[in-house]
C-alpha cells in the first residue's frame, strides 16, 4: 500500500453459492482508532447496526468488511467522511455517525475563529485581540515574532497553527526547537541517551502537542519524523522546507544562534519565533539574539511582529499578579540603579525587556 493509500481491496469468490463476495480492508490512517471505534466500541457497534448486510471486523486500525457490494460501497464512503471528521475535530459522536450515514450535511468546516480542536474536542481559538493578531499574522507572513510575558499562550497557539497546517496538508512536517540554555547546550553530564538528555528542556512543547494530537498518532508522527523536536544547536546546516518551524524561548538565543536559525528557512516554510524579554537566562554580559533580531528585522516585508501583554495572560489569575509584581520590582530596581550609578541600571530584565 502506498503512503497515501487508504484502502486495499481483495476479491474473493464463494464457489458454493457462485456469488462474488467482495472483501475490503479499510485502513484508518492519520487518526486514533479509539476515537473512531468509540468507548467500549460503541461507535463500531452502531455502524454495524446501520449496515446489517455487512460482516464488519475491526482490529487495530484496519476494518475488514465482507458482504453486500452496495452497502459496502456506502460504508466505504461514510467511513472516509468519519475519518476526515475525526481528523478535524478529534472526536466522533453518535449524532455525527447518523448524519454522515444518512447523507445529511455535517459541519465539516471549522467555525469562525477556531484554529483546531484538542483531543477532548474543545476548540482552540484566540482568547484576546493580540492572540487573534498572531493568527492573522501567521496567514499574512512567512515569519512571525510573537513576544510577550509568560502565560499569554504564544507557544501553545503557535503549535496549534502548525498542527492545523499539518492536518490540512499545507506542510509536510512540524519542527519545534528551543535553546537548552540551562545546560549551556552542553548536555553530556546528564544521564541517558541524547533524547533522555534533551527531553526535560523540550517538555513544554510535548505538553502542547499531547493536548492536540492523540498519543498513538503523536508517537507515530515522531517516529516517522513528521514532528521533530530538537535543541537549537541541532539546526545548524539544515534547510527546513515544507514545514512549520517554531523556535520557543528565543530570548535565550545568542545573536549568532538566532541568525543561524532564521537562515535555515526553505521553500513553503513558516517560522514562528516566540520569546519573553523578562525571562532572559543568558549570562549578564551576553546580549539576547531576540532583542537584536527584532531591531534589525523591523519593517522587513514578510516578517510580522506581534507583541502580547499581561492583559493576554490566560493562566491562573495569580500569574497576572505575579507578572505585575515583578514588573514593578524591575522598574524600581532600574530606578535605583540610575540614581546610584548614573547608567542604565543593573536590572538585566528591565534593560533587555525594553530592547536596549
Amino acid at each position: 500500500m502506498s503512503e497515501y493509500g487508504k484502502f486495499s481491496v481483495t476479491l474473493h469468490t464463494n464457489i458454493k453459492t457462485v456469488d462474488t463476495l467482495i472483501e475490503k480492508h479499510i485502513v484508518l490512517e492519520d487518526i486514533d482508532p479509539v476515537a473512531f471505534y468509540g468507548v467500549n466500541n460503541a461507535n463500531l457497534q452502531m455502524i454495524k447496526a446501520l449496515y446489517p448486510k455487512l460482516r464488519i471486523v475491526a482490529r487495530d486500525n484496519v476494518i475488514r468488511i465482507l458482504g453486500d457490494e452496495e452497502q459496502m460501497c456506502a460504508m466505504e464512503e461514510s467511513t472516509e467522511k468519519m475519518r476526515r471528521h475525526i481528523m478535524k475535530f478529534n472526536t466522533l459522536k453518535e449524532e455525527d455517525i447518523l448524519s454522515i450515514v444518512k447523507g445529511e450535511r455535517t459541519n465539516d468546516e471549522y467555525p469562525d475563529g477556531v484554529v483546531v480542536y484538542n483531543i477532548s474536542g474543545r476548540p482552540i481559538k484566540a482568547r484576546g485581540e493580540n492572540q487573534q493578531r498572531l493568527i492573522d499574522a501567521y496567514g499574512a507572513n512567512d515569519m512571525i515574532f510573537a513576544v510577550g510575558p509568560a502565560g499569554t499562550g504564544k507557544t501553545y497557539l503557535s503549535i496549534a497553527l502548525a498542527v492545523k497546517a499539518l492536518k490540512e496538508k499545507k506542510i509536510r512536517k512540524i519542527i519545534l526547537s528551543r535553546p537548552a540554555v540551562e545546560a549551556g547546550e552542553k548536555l553530556g553530564f546528564l544521564p541517558g541517551d541524547m533524547k533522555d538528555k534533551i527531553d526535560p528542556y523540550l517538555q513544554p512543547l510535548y505538553d502542547a502537542l499531547e493536548d492536540m494530537l492523540p498519543a498513538v498518532k503523536l508517537q507515530d508522527m515522531m517516529d516517522k519524523h513528521v514532528i521533530q523536536i530538537a535543541p537549537l544547536a541541532f539546526m545548524r546546516g539544515r534547510t527546513l522546507s515544507d514545514a512549520a518551524v517554531i523556535l520557543d524561548e528565543a530570548q535565550n538565543t545568542t545573536p549568532a544562534q538566532i541568525r543561524m536559525f532564521l537562515t535555515r528557512m526553505g521553500w513553503n516554510t513558516k517560522m514562528i519565533i516566540t520569546g519573553d524579554m523578562t525571562q532572559i537566562d543568558l549570562p549578564r554580559e551576553q546580549k539576547s539574539g531576540l532583542v537584536e533580531a527584532l531591531n534589525i528585522l523591523d519593517g522587513i516585508e514578510g516578517i510580522g511582529v506581534v507583541r502580547l501583554t499581561k492583559k493576554d495572560i490566560v493562566r491562573h489569575k495569580l500569574v497576572t499578579r505575579i507578572v505585575n509584581a515583578y514588573e514593578a520590582f524591575d522598574k524600581k530596581a532600574a530606578g535605583f540603579g540610575k540614581a546610584g550609578r548614573g547608567d542604565g541600571g543593573e536590572g538585566r530584565p528591565a534593560a533587555q525587556g525594553n530592547g536596549e
